[in-house]
C-alpha cells in the first residue's frame, strides 16, 4: 500500500507541467476534503496574488509534503478534478492519457489557440461563451465566470478567459470550439484557424428566430417560430439538462456588455452581428402567461433579466399581432428620466432596432415634434410616465393632439410597485380600469367595445405598504395586482443562478467626546435664547429639523422677522450636526463656511445699487459664526475626534480592496451632500489610492435640494465608467438603488442609511456579483440596525404574502381584485368631483397678494402674474423690474428648445432669492418660485410650496403681444 502511495505521489510529480495547465485552482479545492482549510487558503491566496499556476504547483507541493495522507486520497483527488471541470487532467492521472498522436495533436490545437489569441480576443464572447456552454465544452462554472469577466472587464477579458478554459477539456474541444465559431457567424475566425471557409451555413436574413442547438443550415427563414418550451434540452450533456435550457432570439445589431444576468452581448468589432436575446427556464416560465396575451407582474430579483423578459414579449407581441394582420404599439414606461436612455440604448433598441421603430422621449428630450407624431410613427416609444399621462389627459379634455388608450397594444411598467394611489402610474390604470368596466357593461348591451392595452408590470420587490400583519400585507400585493389589472404575479425560481449577498451590520461605538459638536450646539443654543425659542427636541436630530422648520414657516405667516431668521440659520447648523455626527468635521466646517459666505455675497449690491440692509439679527448671526469660526476650523483637523462610523466604514473599504482580486461597489448614503463629502474623502486618502480605490459620487438629477443636482448627461458618464473600470467605487443617494443599470458589484454598503424593505431589497441587489457582500455601517444607538431587522421581517412577509396571493383559487383571486378595483374607481370619482368643484370656485388672482418672505416688502398681485406651457409663473411689468436684482447662477444653467436659464433674481432690498431668469424665445421673462413668497390671500398669510396649491386661474402668458412691447421699446431707445 505504501508503495502505491509513492508510485500515485511520483505520477502527480511527473506530471507536473502538464497538470499545471489542466487544472483550474478554484474549482478543484472545493472537492479536496484531505487538504484542511489553512493549505487550502493558502493556495487560494496564491491563486489570487500570482497565478493560477503557481496555485497548482502550491497545491502538488503540499500533497507531496503532507504525510502521512489518508486512505483514499487518490482516488478523492482524481473525482475532485473531474468534479471541478477538469476531466481532461483526471486522465492523465488515472493513467489513461489520449494516444501520443492524439495528444500531439491536442497539444498543437493549445499551441494555434496561443498563437492566434490576437485574432480571437475579437470574438463575440457571449455567443461563444453560451455555444460552448450548449456543446458541452464549457461548465455551468466555465460560463458564469466568462460572463461576469464581460461585464467587468469588457468584451476581450472574457475572450481571454473563455480561451483559457476550453484547452483544458479533453482532445475533441477544438472541432467543437469551430463548430461554435460558425454557429456563432465568425467566418474570418474560423477561416483564420482552418484554412478553410465554413460554407453557406450562415444565416443573412435579420429576424429569424432559432433555438440555440439548431444547425443554421435548418431553420427557413421565412418561418418565425413561436416561444419554445425547453428547447436546448437536447443539445446539452445529460447531467446538466435539468437547469441549463435556454431559448435565443437571434437579431442583426450592434451590440454591447450587458449588466443583466440574462446574459451580456459582447460588442461588435466589425460588421453588425447577429444579437441573442436568451431567456433561462425561470425567465421564460414567467413570461409564459404575458406571451399568450394575458396582464401579469412579474416579480423578479434585481439583476435578474426583468427587462430582458420584458423584451422578449414585446418582440413576440408584436410578431404575433403582425401575422393577424392587426397593428401592435408598444409603450415602455419609467418613472425617472435616465432610465428613459437605458431602456432604449441597452435593451430595447439594441435588440429591436432591425426590425421595429424604436424610440425613446422624455421631458428633457429635444425633439421637436409632439409625442402624439412620436407614437404614431414607431412601434415602440419608451418614455416618462407623466408624459404619457399628460397626453392622455390632452385627448380626454378633447385635444386632437392626444393619445388613447386604445392606440396602444402593450403597456410596460417599470418598477410598477409604484402604481399605487397618488402617483403616475396610477393615474394611468385608473384610465385602464374604467374603460375594462365600461367594456363589460357595453359588452352585455351588445355592444361594440373600446380595445384596451396589454399590461406588463415589472418590479424586483412590490414590498408590504407598512403592513404590520401578513394579512395586510397581502392586501398590498392584492391592490397592486387590482391596480394593474394582473392575471396573475409571476415570480421564478432561481435556483442556482440566484446569487444572494453575505450579509453583515457593522455597528460603530458612539463617540466619547465631540468637542466639535458641542461647539455647534452652544452656537445654536445662543440662537435659541436670542430668538427666545425653547427646542422640544435634541439637536442634530430628525424631529430637531421638522421642528425648526415649522417656526420658519410661522414665523414668515407672521411677519416675525427675528424667528424667521433664526430659523433658517438653526437648520443649517443642525444639517452641520449631522454631517459631523456621520462624515467628517471637516465636511460639516466647510458646508457652514460655504453658507455664510453665500449669505455675505447675498448682501453685497451689484455696481450701481443701493447697498442691501442688514437687519440686527443678520449682524448677530454673522458675528456668532465668525467669533466660532477659528475653534471650529482647529477642532475639525484634529482626527482623534472623527467619528467611528466613518473609521468602520475605512475598515470595510479597504477589506473589500485588500481580499478581493477585483473590487467593485457601491456606498449608499442619505443626502447629496454626504454623498459628495464621502467621495472627497476617499479621494483624499492615500491609503486608499494604494489599494487601487478609484472613488465618484452619483446623485439625483431632481432640483429640490439646495446640492447641485447631476444631469442625466452627468449621471451616465459616471455610470458608464463604473461599468468599464475606471471607476470602482461609486457612492451614491438612494437614486441608484432603483432601476438604473449599474454594473455587476462585489460589494454594497449602506452607510447610516435605512428606509424601507423595498429600498433594502433594492439596494443589496446591486451585489450581483459571485461571492458579494452587503454591509450595513451603523453607530450604536442610531437605530438604524434596528430599522433594518424591522425590513428583514417585511421582506420576509411580502414573500409569505405573494406565496399566499399565487396559492389564491383563481376565482377567488379575481373576485378580490375587482372588489379593489371598483373602490378605487369610486375614490377617484369623488376626487375628480371635489376638484371640478374646487375648480368651479377658483377666485380672481387679484385676491392674491406677493410679499418678499424675507423683508416682507410688498412685490406684486396675482393680476401680474402669467403661466408660460402651463409650467412657468413669470412677471413681465415694468413695476416689477424695478424691485429685483440679477445674480449669475452656474448651477442654474438649464437650456431646452425654446427657453434658458442662467441665473436667478432676489430682492433688491434684502437679498432674498424669488425665482431665476428665463430667456424664452428671446424674451427676459422673470420666473418665479412661489415657495420664495409669502403668499396672502382673503387676508390670510399662507406658506406655499407649490403653485398647483394656490386656487387661482393664472392667465397665458401672450407671447406675440410681449414681443410687440418688447421691439417697441427697443425702437424707442434707438431713437433717443
Amino acid at each position: 500500500m505504501a508503495a502505491d502511495k509513492d508510485a500515485n505521489i511520483s505520477l502527480i510529480e511527473d506530471l507536473r507541467p502538464r497538470l499545471r495547465k489542466l487544472i483550474e485552482i478554484e474549482f478543484v479545492l472545493d472537492h479536496l476534503n484531505f487538504l484542511d482549510n489553512d493549505n487550502k487558503d493558502l493556495i487560494r491566496t496564491k491563486a489570487r496574488k500570482e497565478s493560477n499556476l503557481k496555485a497548482v504547483d502550491l497545491l502538488i507541493d503540499t500533497i507531496i509534503r503532507i504525510r502521512p495522507l489518508p486512505k483514499g486520497w487518490f482516488r478523492e483527488f482524481v473525482d475532485a478534478l473531474s468534479a471541478g471541470g477538469c476531466k481532461h487532467a483526471a486522465t492523465y492521472v488515472e493513467d489513461s492519457p489520449p494516444c501520443p498522436a492524439l495528444e500531439a495533436e491536442n497539444d498543437n490545437c493549445v499551441r494555434l489557440i496561443e498563437l492566434l489569441s490576437p485574432s480571437l480576443l475579437g470574438m463575440k464572447t457571449t455567443d461563444v461563451c453560451w455555444d460552448c456552454f450548449s456543446k458541452g465544452i464549457l461548465t455551468i462554472e466555465d460560463r458564469e465566470i466568462i460572463l461576469a469577466e464581460c461585464q467587468n472587464r469588457g468584451n476581450m477579458g472574457g475572450a481571454r478567459e473563455l480561451l483559457r478554459r476550453i484547452v483544458r477539456f479533453p482532445p475533441g474541444w477544438f472541432s467543437t470550439f469551430l463548430k461554435a465559431l460558425q454557429d456563432t457567424e465568425h467566418k474570418d475566425l474560423y477561416k483564420e484557424l482552418t484554412g478553410e471557409s465554413p460554407g453557406d451555413n450562415f444565416i443573412d436574413e435579420p429576424g429569424v428566430l432559432m433555438a440555440v442547438n439548431e444547425a443554421p443550415g435548418n431553420v427557413d427563414p421565412m418561418v418565425e417560430e413561436g416561444p419554445v418550451e425547453a428547447v436546448g434540452k437536447s443539445f446539452l450533456p445529460e447531467q446538466e439538462t435539468l437547469d441549463s435550457s435556454v431559448t435565443s432570439i437571434h437579431l442583426d445589431e450592434p451590440s454591447e456588455a450587458d449588466s443583466e444576468i440574462a446574459g451580456c452581448i459582447a460588442p461588435a468589432a466589425e460588421s453588425p452581428p447577429k444579437a441573442v436575446i436568451v431567456l433561462r427556464d425561470y425567465q421564460m416560465d414567467v413570461a409564459r402567461p404575458a406571451l399568450e396575451g394575458k396582464n401579469i407582474i412579474i416579480c423578479l430579483p434585481t439583476g435578474s433579466g426583468k427587462t430582458r423578459v420584458a423584451v422578449y414579449i414585446t418582440k413576440e407581441h408584436l410578431d404575433s399581432r403582425r401575422k393577424e394582420g392587426r397593428p401592435g404599439k408598444v409603450v415602455v414606461l419609467v418613472n425617472k428620466v435616465p432610465l428613459v436612455e437605458q431602456h432604449y440604448s441597452t435593451e430595447f433598441w439594441k435588440f429591436l432596432k432591425n426590425k421595429y421603430k424604436v424610440e425613446r422621449v422624455s421631458g428633457d428630450s429635444q425633439l421637436k415634434i409632439s409625442f402624439t407624431d412620436i407614437v404614431q410613427k414607431n412601434d415602440i416609444v419608451i418614455c416618462t410616465a407623466q408624459l404619457l399621462e399628460n397626453y392622455l389627459e390632452r385627448s380626454h379634455s378633447g385635444d386632437d393632439d392626444g393619445i388613447q388608450l386604445s392606440d396602444l397594444s402593450l403597456i410596460v411598467i417599470d418598477e410598477c410597485h409604484h402604481t399605487q394611489k397618488g402617483g403616475v402610474y396610477n393615474h394611468i390604470m385608473i384610465r385602464y380600469l374604467k374603460q375594462k368596466h365600461k367594456n363589460a357593461k357595453l359588452k352585455k348591451e351588445q355592444k361594440d367595445t373600446v380595445a384596451i392595452p396589454q399590461i406588463l408590470g415589472l418590479t424586483a420587490s412590490p414590498g408590504v405598504g407598512g403592513a404590520k400583519k401578513i394579512d395586510k400585507a397581502e392586501e398590498h400585493i392584492l391592490r397592486i395586482c387590482a391596480n394593474l389589472d394582473a392575471y396573475k404575479i409571476m415570480t421564478g425560481n432561481l435556483g442556482e443562478n440566484k446569487k444572494e449577498p453575505h450579509k453583515k451590520i457593522a455597528t460603530a461605538e458612539e463617540r466619547k467626546e465631540d468637542p466639535f459638536g458641542d461647539v455647534l450646539k452652544g452656537v445654536m443654543n445662543a440662537i435659541h435664547i436670542h430668538a427666545e425659542l425653547n427646542p422640544t427636541c435634541d439637536l442634530g436630530t430628525q424631529n430637531y429639523e421638522q421642528w425648526v422648520v415649522q417656526k420658519e414657516q410661522n414665523a414668515a405667516k407672521e411677519e416675525n422677522q427675528k424667528v424667521r431668521v433664526c430659523a433658517e440659520h438653526l437648520r443649517q447648523y443642525n444639517e452641520a450636526l449631522y454631517l459631523g455626527k456621520t462624515i467628517r468635521m471637516w465636511d460639516a466646517f466647510s458646508f457652514l463656511d460655504k453658507y455664510f459666505d453665500e449669505e455675505l455675497k447675498k448682501k453685497v449690491a451689484p455696481e450701481d445699487e443701493e447697498a442691501i440692509i442688514k437687519t440686527d439679527t443678520e449682524r448677530f448671526l454673522f458675528t456668532l459664526f465668525k467669533d466660532s469660526k477659528v475653534k471650529l476650523q482647529e477642532l475639525a483637523k484634529l482626527p482623534q475626534y472623527e467619528n467611528n462610523s466613518l473609521a468602520k466604514l475605512r475598515t470595510k473599504i479597504l477589506h473589500e480592496f485588500t481580499s478581493r482580486e477585483k473590487a467593485r461597489g457601491i456606498i449608499f448614503t442619505k443626502t447629496r451632500r454626504s454623498a459628495i463629502a464621502l467621495a472627497q474623502w476617499v479621494q483624499e486618502n492615500s491609503k486608499f489610492e494604494e489599494v487601487g480605490v478609484k472613488a465618484c459620487h452619483v446623485i439625483g438629477g431632481g432640483g429640490q435640494s439646495v446640492v447641485k443636482p447631476m444631469t442625466a448627461a452627468e449621471q451616465r458618464d459616471v455610470l458608464n465608467k463604473f461599468q468599464n473600470a475606471e471607476i470602482n467605487l461609486l457612492i451614491a443617494t438612494t437614486v441608484a438603488e432603483e432601476g438604473l443599470d449599474i454594473a455587476a458589484c462585489n460589494f454594497v454598503i449602506r452607510y447610516e442609511l435605512v428606509t424601507n424593505e423595498i429600498a433594502m431589497i433594492q439596494a443589496r441587489g446591486r451585489g450581483r456579483a459571485e461571492d458579494s457582500s452587503y454591509t450595513l455601517v451603523a453607530g450604536e444607538g442610531s437605530g438604524v440596525a434596528e430599522r433594518e431587522s424591522v425590513n428583514e421581517y417585511r421582506e420576509k412577509m411580502m414573500s409569505k404574502a405573494i406565496d399566499k396571493v399565487k396559492k389564491l383559487d383563481q376565482e377567488e383571486y379575481e373576485k378580490r381584485i375587482k372588489e379593489f378595483q371598483i373602490q378605487a374607481i369610486m375614490e377617484e370619482r369623488v376626487r375628480t368631483t371635489k376638484k371640478k368643484q374646487k375648480g368651479m370656485k377658483k377666485e380672481s388672482p387679484s385676491k392674491v397678494k406677493f410679499s418678499c418672505r424675507s423683508c416682507n416688502k410688498p412685490v406684486c398681485s396675482g393680476e401680474d402674474v402669467e403661466i408660460i406651457e402651463n409650467m412657468h409663473r413669470v412677471n413681465v411689468t415694468p413695476q416689477f423690474k424695478e424691485l429685483f436684482i440679477q445674480r449669475e447662477n452656474t448651477s442654474l444653467v438649464k437650456r431646452l428648445l425654446d427657453y434658458e436659464t442662467n441665473c436667478f433674481i432676489a430682492c433688491k432690498d434684502c437679498g432674498q432669492r424669488w425665482g431665476s431668469m428665463m430667456l424664452y424665445r428671446g424674451i427676459e421673462c422673470p420666473c418665479l418660485h412661489v415657495k420664495n413668497f409669502l403668499v396672502t390671500y382673503d387676508e390670510k398669510r399662507k406658506n406655499v410650496n407649490k403653485w398647483s396649491e394656490l386656487g387661482i386661474q393664472l392667465p397665458a402668458f401672450d407671447y406675440a403681444e410681449h414681443a410687440r412691447s418688447v421691439a417697441e421699446s427697443s425702437e424707442d431707445e434707438e431713437s433717443m
